[in-house]
């Protein structure tokens, strides 16, 4: 017997190009808006002290984190994904009756040669 399928679930779905694009965006913006913030703060900050190497380190490798936080993706567990075509049950066939009488056969003429043929 076969396992029944269920209809998939919109949950189950993955985030459309668009809005995965655009939640990639965010994020890499907001890492580097603290980047920023980061070298304001380094350049700003007196007197010098280790909070000023602080900054100047994540400065530094803001960059590389925003890139690689933006093209993790938005969802790193695995999900399935079902196929939306659900699989009905066919109706068992029954056995057709006898009958005793030949069956109609439907003859289709499409070109005029072929009705001049049939005709004879």
């Amino acid at each position: 017997m076969k396992e029944k399928r269920r209809a998939p679930a919109v949950t189950s779905l993955p985030q459309s190009p668009q809005a995965e694009a655009d939640h990639r965006v965010r994020r890499y913006a907001l890492t580097m808006i603290i980047r920023t913030v980061c070298f304001l703060l380094m350049v700003l900050v007196q007197p010098l002290g280790w909070w000023t190497w602080a900054f100047a380190v994540a400065a530094i490798f803001l960059p590389y984190i925003a890139v690689v936080y933006a093209n993790a993706g938005s969802d790193s567990t695995s999900s399935t994904v079902e196929s939306p075509v659900t699989q009905l049950e066919a109706p068992r066939a029954s056995d057709p009756a006898p009958t005793g009488a030949d069956p109609d056969v439907i003859t289709i003429i499409e070109r005029p040669r072929d009705r001049e043929a049939g005709e004879r």
